[in-house]
């Protein structure tokens, strides 16, 4: 829908019974966010917050908070996009399909800049205290924005062609922030944003930047979406919203006219401070760190703004929706950039960087009588190589040769593929002393780690076993053993110590129908659920320092196994503390929802 405002949005799902207006007032620290979490869980409207404690705007939240809602918002313009994607990979179609297309001489009408002279969003003025201060989790260094758009340009090349639009994490307050007149900015220096940043050193200069929250949902969405090379942020969210975006030129660095708020600023290169603590997706707490900071100078907003927000926290959450329209919109671009690939899947239950799952082909031998992996190694190696993917830990590819029908998207379809099939022995492919996601604790220092490929192709290996073996003898130290899916056993070990080879070794018998082995902290928890399985074993382990096997050796650098895998995914002690919810606040929720209360029926 090309909505002119985020207040026309808000509106339309009122109208459609897909938003709830809640007049009593809620506390923007923790409380809102423990709403807005249960309210996700449970698939529930989108909120508007009429009434927000010591602030004067309303705020909104769960407005991607389903994939239906999601598409809701952008229905007339959806499919018009996907198109234009589609073209972007091949000109030549819309000569073979023409009829196809013709919605495309809308989408073109709609994908330019309007400058302007002002705009809504510059009608008055604010400070930093006066926005929502929204902290989400109890151990939060401060109140975040967790739905901005960051704009920047290049300095090196100032306008729009060169600019911009992300989401990065933004701290308006606590630590060492002056405030009202500082406020941090998270960012890794790969980002656009860094790029831009990076030129600003070079030059000894600083960095103007704006940062927008609020306006049409289309700007919002993207600000996170991967575009192609040669694509801007604020075409695609023109495109998206079937309007032109209005920018504001003639006062420093282009505001978005359409946006609830603006904070205005620079970020000087040479300057930082440190950010954080916050409740990240991983599910765990980033830790506290030095990011750069941004010195303010204007905050502006609409005279009816609205602020929306959302949460970051252990998956599934809001941001799940996300990825799952960013997929359906730029999934077929993955085989153009790499080839050999059929598809990709970054696992959002598992923290979305730490797990990757990928079919390719393996075709560079079609005639040998058995097949290992070799082409997929080297569409691995190129996975590996792309922007946000080369955050990966663990890196699962199969040949979509042995199963043409195999779904990249059933998690336990595809496990139950890798491990009917993987050999130990060969194909376990390891990168050591590399970077990892900055948010990730698991490694060996900050940003700090090792991935590994797990390549597997041929022919069925073995039949996975879905019930403990009765013959199974556990180790000393090895309690409580239970199937998390066929083929996976978890066990708790409150040793030291990860594997006894020679306590394991007469198991192995008893194991072949098992060929991975998990050690955590607590295994009902683990078993319990899909969910939780990935959430363990691919957020609490580094594959270097926590991958072992029965029968390990090492053949000139190769290591392997000729028993089961086994991943270490207990809580380190240099690990960052789980996120967990302050009782006293969700005693209050339960309340609110409780009959009679002001949220009861909404979740």
């Amino acid at each position: 829908m090309g909505y002119r405002s985020l207040q026309e949005c808000v509106q339309d799902l009122q109208r459609h019974k897909r938003l709830v207006r809640i007049e009593a007032e809620i506390d923007p620290h923790l409380e809102a966010a423990e709403i807005q979490r249960r309210v996700y869980a449970a698939g529930g409207p989108a909120l508007l917050f009429a009434n927000v404690k010591g602030c004067p705007f309303p705020m909104v939240s769960n407005l991607f908070g389903t994939i239906e809602r999601t598409r809701f918002l952008f229905r007339d313009s959806l499919e018009a996009v996907r198109h234009l994607v589609e073209l972007k990979i091949d000109p030549g179609e819309l000569a073979r399909r023409p009829f196809r297309y013709r919605d495309l001489p809308r989408t073109l009408w709609s994908m330019w800049i309007r400058r302007a002279r002002s705009g809504p969003v510059v009608e008055c003025e604010s400070s930093i205290d006066q926005l929502p201060q929204l902290t989400s989790w109890p151990n939060d260094g401060g109140p975040f924005v967790t739905l901005p758009q960051v704009y920047s340009e290049h300095p090196d090349h100032p306008g729009f062609k060169y600019s911009n639009l992300g989401m990065y994490r933004v701290q308006l307050g606590g630590n060492d922030y002056a405030p009202n007149r500082e406020i941090g900015l998270h960012y890794q220096i790969h980002r656009s944003i860094g790029v831009h940043h990076a030129a600003a050193i070079r030059r000894g200069e600083k960095l103007p930047v704006n940062i927008f929250v609020g306006g049409p949902p289309a700007m919002t969405l993207s600000a996170v979406m991967p575009l192609p090379e040669g694509l801007s942020e604020l075409l695609f969210a023109a495109a998206l919203g079937r309007r032109p975006v209005r920018m504001i030129t003639g006062r420093g660095l282009p505001i978005y006219a359409d946006a609830d708020f603006c904070i205005s600023g620079t970020i000087d290169p040479s300057r930082t401070k440190p950010e954080g603590p916050f409740g990240d997706h991983l599910g765990y707490y980033s830790l506290q760190h030095p990011f750069p900071v941004m010195e303010v100078e204007h905050v502006y907003h609409r005279r009816d703004a609205i602020w929306p927000f959302t949460v970051v926290g252990r998956p599934p959450q809001e941001d799940t929706s996300f990825g799952e329209i960013i997929h359906e919109i730029t999934g077929p671009i993955i085989p153009t950039v790499i080839a050999g690939v059929k598809g990709i899947h970054a696992v959002d239950a598992a923290g979305v960087h730490p797990l990757l799952l990928a079919i390719g082909s393996e075709r560079y031998v079609p005639y040998a009588a058995t097949r290992s992996p070799q082409e997929l190694l080297t569409t691995a190696n190129a996975i590996l190589g792309q922007g946000q993917l080369s955050l990966a830990k663990y890196l699962f590819i199969v040949a979509g040769e042995d199963d043409p029908h195999l779904d990249i998207h059933d998690i336990a379809g595809f496990f139950h593929h890798v491990l009917e099939r993987v050999d130990w022995r060969n194909d376990l492919h390891f990168h050591t002393r590399t970077t990892i996601d900055t948010l990730d604790y698991s490694g060996s220092g900050f940003n700090q780690g090792s991935k590994v490929v797990i390549a597997a192709a041929g022919p069925r290996r073995r039949t996975l076993g879905t019930e403990l073996p009765c013959d199974l003898v556990l180790p000393c130290g090895y309690q409580d053993p239970r199937v998390a899916l066929p083929g996976v056993i978890v066990a708790e070990c409150r040793e030291a110590g990860v594997l006894d080879q020679a306590a394991m070794s007469p198991n192995v018998p008893a194991l072949d129908m098992f060929p991975l082995i998990v050690l955590v902290d607590d295994s009902e928890f683990a078993a319990r659920s899909l969910n939780n399985w990935l959430w363990v074993t691919f957020t609490r382990s580094n594959p270097a320092a926590d991958i072992d096997g029965i029968g390990a050796f090492t053949d000139q650098k190769h290591w392997g196994c000729t028993g089961p895998l086994v991943i270490d995914a207990r809580i380190k002690p240099h690990h960052a503390p789980p996120l967990i919810e302050d009782p006293a606040v969700s005693r209050r929720v339960d309340q609110l929802a409780a009959s009679g209360g002001p949220l009861h029926g909404i979740f």
